[in-house]
């Protein structure tokens, strides 16, 4: 694909994290509109082999890739998937183990590959998206978070098109200017389950009532992330590797209603905003097709009934975690794969029952500050072993203040990263 000069021809789409909520909705919005897309590949963790096999006959897609299992299990389901819906002669490629994402991803038959996957381990699916050349559509913000430079330096001008609904919407807006004509970006965030709560309410709310979205119908982590902010600051980030604005021309804003999904604000006062009900399969749309629309994706506001849309700023004592991020990110290196990765444990921990919700940005903050005691050098020059010995670490010494992992073991692990700077 020419990302200089994209065209409308028909796009062939590698779908990773198929079974999850992101590639469920991507799989319907590739079944909705055949005279613009087809499915290419398709895979996921296989938590649920049977609905993977199930994607795979109804889309006919001719790789499928699964992390855990066996490749004569994934063979039986889909046989036991094609029997069912009368469907005879199907035999796709199958990837099965650790490398099966990345193996799909790769997969050369695709124009578009997009990742769907939750947490850091979509790095190399990621960037073995780019190196094949595809266009990446991108809803697995970790891995570009934990990525940093490295996935920017693996990425073509115009190879990376974001799916989240609050980069979609900026990436509309700045169609409204130039890069030099842009003051700030603002993303709106709904507030989560406990919009309006003090940090000392925080400190006793369950497992069940974090994951609780009044707006969005996401999976466990992200749910969490939501409620605990610190999604938004993975968002922030996200936002300055995205579009190369400065992490303090960044701004977030509290909007319950969900309705405006970001904005750019320009030099001469402008404010563009990109509203629309919630539904994630408009940006997905969007993201596999890009730059072009794809009609009906989703429906319109309907502008002939009374609404509200307000706004009010974040309470950043109770939700403190984007103010952290950016300290972060501005420190470079591998700080922001440290700060995922122990996000990523703290908040198994909490589900687990280990340590409380307040504790979960508490315990990031410590395991980043514990690697700034360590002098990790962030102005090193980042690869992806550096990214996955800083996740390693970082995932030991969140589960010892967790509580989950003996602290001999993070011991050795604080010596390991003593000899890798």
């Amino acid at each position: 694909m020419d990302f200089s000069n994209p065209t409308r021809e028909h796009r062939r789409v590698t779908v990773l994290g198929s079974t999850g909520s992101i590639g469920t909705q991507a799989l319907d919005v590739i079944a909705a509109a055949p005279g613009r897309f087809s499915a290419a590949g398709i895979s996921a963790g296989g938590r649920d082999p049977e609905l993977l096999a199930r994607q795979a006959v109804a889309v006919r897609a001719p790789a499928v890739g699964v992390a855990t299992g066996s490749e004569a299990g994934l063979e039986q389901a889909i046989g036991r998937a094609a029997d069912e819906a009368g469907v005879s002669g199907y035999a796709p490629r199958l990837f099965v183990g650790d490398r099966a994402a990345s193996d799909v991803a790769a997969w050369p038959d695709a124009d578009v590959v997009l990742n769907g996957i939750t947490g850091s381990i979509g790095l190399e699916p990621t960037l073995a998206g780019l190196g094949a050349g595809h266009l990446l559509a991108l809803a697995n913000k970790e891995s570009l978070i934990a990525g940093g430079a490295l996935v920017r330096a693996a990425a073509a001008p115009g190879q990376l098109v974001p799916v989240d609904s609050e980069h979609s919407a900026i990436a509309q807006a700045l169609r409204g200017g130039t890069a030099d004509e842009v003051d700030r970006l603002v993303l709106t965030a709904s507030g989560g389950p406990f919009r309006g709560m003090t940090r000392a309410q925080l400190q006793d709310v369950s497992p069940a009532q974090a994951v609780a979205h009044p707006t969005w119908d996401m999976g466990r982590v992200i749910s969490t992330n939501s409620a605990s902010m610190v999604n938004k600051a993975l968002e922030v980030i996200e936002a300055h590797l995205l579009f190369d604005i400065p992490l303090e021309r960044i701004d977030v804003v509290v909007h319950p209603q969900s309705m405006i999904h970001s904005m750019v604000q320009f030099i001469d006062g402008s404010t563009l905003a990109q509203a629309s009900p919630p539904d994630m399969r408009l940006p997905i749309a969007l993201g596999i097709g890009w730059p072009f629309r794809v009609a009906g994706s989703a429906r319109a506001c309907d502008w002939s009934r009374p609404s509200e849309w307000t706004f009010e700023p974040l309470d950043e004592e109770a939700f403190p975690a984007i103010v952290q991020a950016k300290r972060a990110a501005a420190e470079g290196g591998t700080r922001m794969a440290v700060f995922n990765a122990a996000n990523e444990e703290a908040v198994e921990a909490f589900h687990q029952g280990a340590i409380g919700f307040t504790d979960i940005v508490d315990i990031v903050s410590a395991v980043v500050d514990e690697q700034r005691r360590l002098d990790a050098d962030a102005g090193t020059a980042l690869t992806l072993a550096a990214v996955l010995e800083a996740e390693r670490w970082a995932r030991t010494r969140a589960r010892i203040r967790c509580g989950v992992v003996e602290p001999a073991a993070g011991a050795a692990a604080a010596e390991d990263l003593k000899d890798t700077l």
